[in-house]
Parts: C-alpha cells; structure tokens; sequence
C-alpha cells in the first residue's frame, strides 16, 4: 500500500530542473506526479516515477542530494467534499497530514492524492476500515 517517493534537494538557479528531468529522461524514467516547494535558496522536488529505485541511483550518480520516502496515494472521488471526507477521517484519528499533491485520472473520474503523513501504517488502517481505495505502488508506478 505504500508508494515510493523521490524527493530532489534543488538550489534555486535556472537549469536545475530542467537537469532532473533530462537525467530522467535518459534513464527513461517516466514521472507520474511531482510537487515543487521552494524557498528563495532551495527547493524540494518530490517525484513518483514509473521506476523509483533506477530512478534515484540515476539522480545520485548524477551528483543530486536525492532521498526516498514510502507516501500512501489514495483515489479521491471527483466531486465537491470528496477530498474532505478523506481528511476529516485522518483528522478523527488525530494523523497529521505533512504535505500532499494530486492529479486527476481522467479513466477513472478520480482524484490520487499523494499523502505524506506521520503514522503511515496507523492512515492506512484506518482509511481501510472506511472504505477508502489505496492504491499499490505497482499500480501507481504503472499510471
């Protein structure tokens, strides 16, 4: 049920994103989904990748400060409250949300969010137990 995420520490100078995504590309590396948060310095690319393991060996032999971190992605329903739900049963058990980013599957008029969350097992329990679809990384690496 968890996903592995790549997250690229990246100084804030023209070209170094466009560095990852070429260096990806020559591994032939597919993204899935990325989210940027950055500084005036520095930035944090978090990255799911159709490979991760090839992936981060690529980014670290190409001198990247690069790390892996297991995030749940969970589908969403399309529609209005649909993302609420979901969080107000992580807030009833008192997990905290650290970040999240998603996109839209067209195929499945669904929502995956990306969750990064404190007690990863404990959220995956209980979003289980409340019928909310997790998807497997396999499956999230195959989008």
């Amino acid at each position: 049920m968890k996903v592995k995420q790549i997250s690229v520490f990246l100084e804030n100078k023209s070209g170094r994103l466009a560095q990852v995504t070429r260096v990806l590309g020559e591994n032939n590396i597919n993204i899935r989904a990325l989210s940027i948060a950055d500084t005036t310095d520095f930035g944090i690319l978090r990255l799911i990748v159709n490979n991760p393991d090839p992936a981060y060996r690529a980014l670290k032999d190409a001198g990247f400060t690069v790390s892996t971190t297991e995030v749940i992605a969970v589908e969403v329903k399309d529609e209005p409250g649909g993302l609420a739900r979901v969080l107000e049963i992580l807030q009833n058990v008192n997990i905290n949300i650290e970040y999240l980013y998603a996109f839209l599957q067209k195929a499945t008029n669904a929502a995956l969010v990306v969750f990064r969350v404190e007690q990863l097992d404990e959220a995956i329990k209980v979003l289980q137990e409340n019928n909310i679809s997790i998807l497997e990384g396999s499956r999230v690496y195959a989008l």
